[in-house]
């Protein structure tokens, strides 16, 4: 009689387990005329697998239809993107075994075209002069001429998107700040971010200010991030929700996009450096008022998506 053995199967995190859960980071060099009373911590998302703080939104989206039934097998997941939820989706789409297809901008840049199509989705580049809102456009035309074909994500009409923030990231940063914040301040894209982790904070605490950040010109250079006057509001956004807006300069953020590399060692991406120059601002009034504040911002990604663009030489 012989005995096999059957070597035990060892514990596996599955890919979607490995989002959130991000860790707070601090800084030592952009904040230094800050007082102690006045600190600012951000979200390091580009730790969640797809790289970026869309892979939230993404897999809730996605878990949401599949539930509901609005995704099923043999359907392609479609929608338009600026680069990182289109990532998270055909990261996810891989994973799950669902075709992808997504609209945007021809002027993405060649890192975030070269991950989809590693990732096998199917691309349509659109107008660049009409940014995120001409990639809308075009997928809203498709969707509505074929139905039945795709599954429409809509990530800016989409609820599971704000859902996906105040389930997890709302969750994350009062816990890793004690409940200690009295500011959120993130960028306004598809305003998911900022919409469900400020309601999930202020659940908990209604003093905490939610600050939205958004390009300070119809013009600008602050990819994926919309300018609210002139740009196809998001059905999720409630522009009476934040506390306060400020408008961000796109000289401002490349400045300190490069800061951040050469001060601090954080090679973060543009939405990152806009929301530390953003976070700045509201430290150096509450500094200048004689007020405390535990600020917390978002970095959606990191610049490796964005090594190419010429912005990193003065």
């Amino acid at each position: 009689m012989s005995l096999v053995y059957t070597p035990a199967r060892p514990q596996a995190a599955n890919l979607e387990s490995l989002i959130g859960n991000t860790p707070l980071i601090s800084f030592r060099r952009v904040t230094a005329h800050l007082p102690d009373n006045v600190q600012i911590y951000a979200k390091a998302e580009w730790m969640n697998p797809g790289g970026s703080v869309k892979d939230r939104a993404a897999a809730n989206i996605i878990r949401q239809a599949e539930i509901d039934g609005r995704l099923q097998p043999g359907m392609t997941i479609l929608d338009s993107t600026s680069g990182n939820t289109g990532i998270a989706y055909a990261m996810l789409g891989a994973a799950k075994g669902y075709p992808v297809k997504l609209f945007l901008p021809a002027n993405a840049s060649p890192e975030r075209i070269t991950i989809l199509k590693a990732y096998g989705a199917q691309l349509e580049l659109t107008d660049p002069l009409e940014g995120s809102d001409g990639a809308i456009r075009a997928v809203r035309a498709l969707a509505a001429a074929d139905p039945d074909a795709y599954f429409y994500a809509d990530q800016y009409n989409n609820p599971a998107n704000w859902q996906a923030h105040y389930q997890t990231t709302g969750v994350e940063i009062w816990e890793q700040t004690d409940g200690a914040l009295t500011h959120f301040i993130a960028g306004l894209g598809t305003s998911g971010t900022l919409m469900g982790t400020g309601r999930r904070l202020k659940d908990y605490n209604p003093d905490v200010q939610v600050v939205a950040l958004q390009p300070d010109s119809a013009f600008h250079g602050l990819e994926g991030w919309k300018y609210m006057p002139t740009a196809i509001k998001p059905g999720i956004y409630d522009e009476f929700f934040p506390d306060r807006q400020v408008g961000i300069s796109t000289e401002a953020t490349h400045v300190m996009l490069r800061r951040m590399a050469r001060e601090e060692g954080y090679l973060v991406g543009t939405s990152a450096a806009a929301a530390l120059v953003g976070s700045l601002q509201i430290a150096d009034e509450l500094a200048a008022a004689g007020e405390p504040g535990v600020i917390v911002t978002l970095f959606p990604d990191n610049a490796y998506k964005y090594l190419s663009d010429k912005l990193w030489v003065e």
